[in-house]
């Protein structure tokens, strides 16, 4: 009986593994490239992919809420930023109001920009008054009856100032319309050059009471009110006077009545009646406010003779 050689058998199974391994590469390249044509050209997804577009197929209900919250979170944070965003010409939000009034927005109820509205500056405007600001003043600084002053001759100022801490602020004024661009003209040069301005908001923030608001040093405009003392028309009836922080410029009469006494208003503010003494957010001929009001052609109640008013810048009401 003959006998294969263990050499030769072992040569013979070579071979055939040799042979066999070339359709078996072959098959599994071609899958590979079937596999990756399949994923590129129809889109399909792989786990992954499918867990995060399906969670709660992927995962079960509870991951899916938890998906959920993770997205609600992510919306109320950008609402969050979206609130403290500042737009054009849009009210911004008031941080110090002592009268309770949340934001501009609330003040005359739209943030959004009127077709009659002027921009100067972003957050620097003026636009006629609208419905909400008539109701608003109606009754405080605007007489219901005998006011001589048409709305139409008045004008709603938006403006942005520097507070004492160098906060900036969102602050309000109405003035007669023909002083309107001066006015955000004059303010934005402030706001520009960090001057401090300790409030700005309407007098009737304070009642209408012109004491109230230079007691808390407010800068304001238009008041349908007399002179102090007197039965004569102040230049803020008509809108053309304005009063930079009166508490720190006061208005001091000289002699009052001839009694010899000197008057000095608001309470409180008697250190600042003497001028030859140097101290903060003090008007003189140096001081910026001054050079840009006497520039736009008002003049400076500090200029007067036997009364100064240290506070208090005008111009002359146009002639109707």
């Amino acid at each position: 009986m003959s006998q294969n050689k263990p050499g030769k058998n072992t040569a013979n199974i070579k071979d055939l593994l040799r042979i066999a391994a070339k359709p078996l590469i072959f098959l599994l390249l071609l899958t590979m490239v079937c596999a990756f044509l399949a994923h590129y050209l129809t889109g399909y997804e792989t786990l992954e992919e499918y867990a995060q577009s399906d969670p709660e197929a992927a995962y079960g209900s509870d991951q899916a809420d938890i998906s959920d919250a993770a997205d609600t979170n992510s919306t109320d944070n950008t609402a969050d930023q979206t609130d403290t965003t500042d737009s054009s010409g849009a009210y911004n939000t008031l941080e110090d109001n002592s009268e309770g009034v949340d934001s501009m927005t609330e003040i005359t109820g739209t943030a959004d920009t009127r077709s009659d509205r002027v921009t100067y500056r972003e957050g620097f405007y003026y636009e006629p008054l609208s419905d909400n600001i008539r109701e608003r003043i109606t009754g405080v600084s605007y007489p219901e009856t005998g006011c001589t002053v048409p709305y139409e001759d008045l004008a709603y100022v938006g403006l942005l100032y520097m507070n004492f801490n160098g906060e900036e602020q969102t602050g309000e004024m109405i003035c007669n319309k023909v002083i309107a661009q001066d006015i955000v003209e004059i303010f934005y040069e402030l706001y520009r050059n960090d001057y401090r301005l300790e409030s700005v908001r309407l007098v009737d923030e304070y009642g209408g009471d012109d004491t109230r608001s230079m007691e808390a040093d407010n800068t304001s405009c238009f008041n349908y009110r007399v002179v102090d003392n007197t039965t004569t028309l102040s230049k803020h009836a008509y809108g053309c006077a304005i009063d930079i922080n009166p508490f720190y410029n006061p208005y001091v009469i000289y002699n009052k009545n001839g009694s010899g006494e000197t008057y000095i208003s608001p309470k409180g503010s008697e250190i600042y009646a003497d001028r030859s003494q140097d101290f903060p957010y003090k008007i003189d001929e140096n001081d910026l406010c001054y050079k840009l009001f006497t520039e736009h052609g008002f003049t400076w109640g500090g200029h007067w003779n036997s009364t100064k008013d240290y506070q208090h810048f005008q111009i002359d009401p146009p002639e109707n």
